[in-house]
């Protein structure tokens, strides 16, 4: 069995080709951007979100590294995506960490509030067979509130036209992260 981070970027491998356009919606430290970026190739582009300066440091550091040049960094909050998209853009792919910068303040966490509003947005862009990834660490403060958010979203989306899985191990101690996965049909 893989992994939750292992089985995102399987996901994400399985939907993305070279030339698309993703989003990594939480920059972070900068891991999956990489990824991405190397998903989508010299000719797609990446756009990677994050609200922190620290964030946003690491990030542009691991793209310098890895002389990486088809990202975009975004200090803007993931539920204003829909501004950096034109209206003929179409999303492959996007991955999202939902909870607090490893390392940082955590008390600077994501809200389901404003991931909701990303969604949204992504799911008006996404195309056929494009695939959302929400990797959901819940166990911290606020984070009981926002996966319950996450969940009832998703469960919520009409069949006919989404696909919506679940997945993550239910034996470990301690809250462990899972996936939230929706497929466009």
């Amino acid at each position: 069995m893989k992994s939750v981070v292992a089985f995102s970027h399987q996901l994400l491998q399985d939907a993305v080709i070279p030339g698309d356009i993703v989003i990594d919606a939480t920059a972070g430290n900068g891991n999956d951007t990489i990824f991405l970026s190397q998903l989508v190739g010299e000719n797609g582009q990446v756009l990677a979100f994050d609200i922190q300066d620290q964030a946003i440091a690491a990030t542009n550091k691991k793209l310098t590294e890895h002389a990486i040049h088809n990202t975009k960094i975004i200090q803007d909050s993931h539920e204003h995506v829909a501004a950096y998209l034109d209206t003929t853009d179409q999303i492959s792919g996007a991955i999202f960490n939902l909870g607090y910068l490893p390392g940082s303040d955590k008390t600077v966490i994501t809200h389901g509030a404003s991931t909701i509003k990303a969604l949204n947005s992504m799911l008006a862009f996404l195309r056929k067979r494009g695939v959302i990834v929400l990797v959901i660490y819940h166990g911290h403060k606020g984070g009981t509130e926002e996966k319950e958010t996450i969940l009832n979203y998703a469960k919520a989306l009409d069949q006919q036209s989404y696909n919506v899985l679940q997945y993550g191990f239910i034996n470990q101690r301690n809250h462990p992260p899972f996936i939230v996965a929706i497929d466009k049909k």
